[in-house]
């Protein structure tokens, strides 16, 4: 995309997620990473600082370039690939076009470790072995039945704020298909 800043234009590489997320018309703001090259400088905008961070966190291993990074975020939501990695889900991964089995393998190795020790983990969706919420499990629930980050947010939040936290994931989860398929 190509991100005018008073009247200059910058060409941005984005992921699908951030594109989706950004208004069609008007301001917007991008967290940018910049990266320079021998014969270039290139530019990769994401609209969360999560997402900058897994993709900063991405192109750290070695085989997985800037490109590649983009695909992997434009094929999964950063809180789902962030389970994914953390549940040493590599057949999720590998699912992701562009990623075989060896690179989802590659990636839980490198990551794992890292994304249980950074800011990420405070943040967001449940993490094998830690104490959730009932929203952040019934968001991750949905988001890995294939629904989208912000319409999981949506129903999640209209759920727990009609029922209460008191309510269990699978009657959460029933109450929130139910409202998907009226």
């Amino acid at each position: 995309m190509v991100v005018d800043v008073q009247g200059v234009g910058y060409d941005v590489a984005v992921s699908l997620t951030t594109l989706e997320s950004l208004p069609f018309d008007g301001e917007a703001f991008l967290h940018i990473h910049t990266a320079l090259r021998e014969n270039s400088l290139e530019l990769y905008g994401f609209s969360s600082p999560e997402e900058k961070i897994l993709f900063e966190m991405l192109i750290s291993i070695s085989g997985i370039g800037p490109r590649t990074s983009l695909n992997i975020l434009s094929g999964i939501p950063p809180d789902a690939f962030r389970l994914a990695v953390l549940d040493s889900d590599v057949h999720k991964l590998s699912s992701i076009p562009g990623i075989g089995k060896k690179s989802a393998q590659r990636i839980v190795l490198e990551l794992k470790e890292k994304l249980k020790k950074s800011q990420l983990m405070n943040k967001g969706f449940p993490i094998t072995g830690y104490v959730s919420d009932l929203k952040s499990d019934l968001i991750s629930s949905l988001i890995n039945l294939g629904y989208k980050e912000r319409l999981a947010e949506s129903l999640a939040s209209d759920i727990v704020k009609d029922n209460g936290v008191d309510i269990d994931l699978e009657s959460a989860l029933k109450i929130a298909l139910k409202k998907l398929i009226a």
